[in-house]
């Protein structure tokens, strides 16, 4: 059902807030620091861990899975409530901060599609059942 699907997600959101939170209070921040995306780990552990027990029928999956599509929309907007410009002003650290998770970001993405891709090239299981060659 869908609404055991939202209330999944509340309690997730609710959660996720709480620690936010208290992870700021911890580094001395006061606004909440990463609670939607905590809640969204919270949302897929607790929708992995339902299913690998048995305890997420099949209709309540699919309340699950509205709200996990729904999710990524739900966070853009909730991040675009919280004042840039403030953060900004604070200090070029929220700068560094932006500029050096995109380049992470970036890095990590780059990297993993060339392992990906390297894998596929020497597997090639991928298109027959030939014993794999080594393109170097």
């Amino acid at each position: 059902m869908v609404i055991l699907g939202t209330a999944l997600l509340a309690g997730c959101y609710l959660l996720g807030t709480f620690l936010g939170d208290l992870l700021g209070t911890i580094i001395g921040v006061k606004a909440n620091v990463g609670g939607v995306g905590i809640a969204m780990m919270l949302l897929i552990t607790a929708q992995h861990y339902l299913r690998n027990h048995g305890l997420l029928r099949a209709d309540v999956e699919r309340g699950v899975t509205f709200w996990a599509m729904l999710y990524i929309p739900v966070v853009v907007a909730m991040a675009a409530t919280q004042n840039v410009i403030v953060a900004v002003k604070g200090g070029p650290i929220a700068l560094l901060a932006a500029i050096g998770s995109v380049g992470l970001c970036a890095g990590v993405i780059a990297f993993i599609n060339r392992v990906l891709i390297h894998r596929k090239a020497n597997d090639t299981a991928w298109t027959s059942g030939a014993p794999a060659v080594d393109l170097e």
